[in-house]
C-alpha cells in the first residue's frame, strides 16, 4: 500500500482546511491509519487515528474539537478536518497506516507502530 497525502495549504488563523490521505489498493480497508504531525525543531507527534473498521477515533488534546478524521473505505482516502486552525498547528503532516488489529487507543498513538508512511504535506498557518 502506498499513501499519498494531499491538500496542505498557507492560511490564515481560524480558517478550515481538509487534507487527504489516498491509499493505492483496495486493501486500505484492513488499516488503522493516523495522522501526524512535524514542526520544524520538534518531533513528530501523533495528531489523529481512525480504526479499519471506522468505529474507532483517537485525537490529540490538542486537536480534539477542532479536528476530525472521516474514512471512506469506498475511496481509499482517509481525510483531515481541520477548523479553527491555529498557529501552532503549522507543521508538515503525515498519513500513516497500520494492519495491526485491536490494539488500544495507546497503541494507535506511536508513531513508532506505524509502517508506512506518505511523504507529507505543508501545512503552515500564518497571518
Amino acid at each position: 500500500v502506498q499513501l499519498v497525502e494531499s491538500g496542505g495549504d498557507l492560511v490564515q488563523p481560524g480558517v478550515s482546511l481538509r487534507l487527504s490521505c489516498t491509499a493505492s489498493e483496495r486493501t486500505f480497508g484492513d488499516y488503522t491509519i493516523g495522522w501526524f504531525r512535524q514542526a520544524p525543531g520538534k518531533e513528530r507527534e501523533f495528531v489523529a487515528a481512525i480504526r479499519w473498521d471506522g468505529r474507532g477515533t483517537y485525537y490529540a488534546d490538542s486537536v480534539k474539537g477542532r479536528f476530525t478524521i472521516p474514512r471512506d473505505n469506498t475511496m481509499n482516502t482517509v481525510s483531515l478536518q481541520m477548523n479553527d486552525l491555529k498557529p501552532e498547528d503549522t507543521a508538515v503532516y503525515y498519513c500513516a497506516a497500520v494492519h495491526l488489529k485491536n490494539r488500544g487507543s495507546s497503541f494507535y498513538r506511536q508513531s513508532n507502530n506505524y509502517v508506512l508512511w506518505g511523504q507529507g504535506t505543508q501545512v503552515t498557518v500564518s497571518s
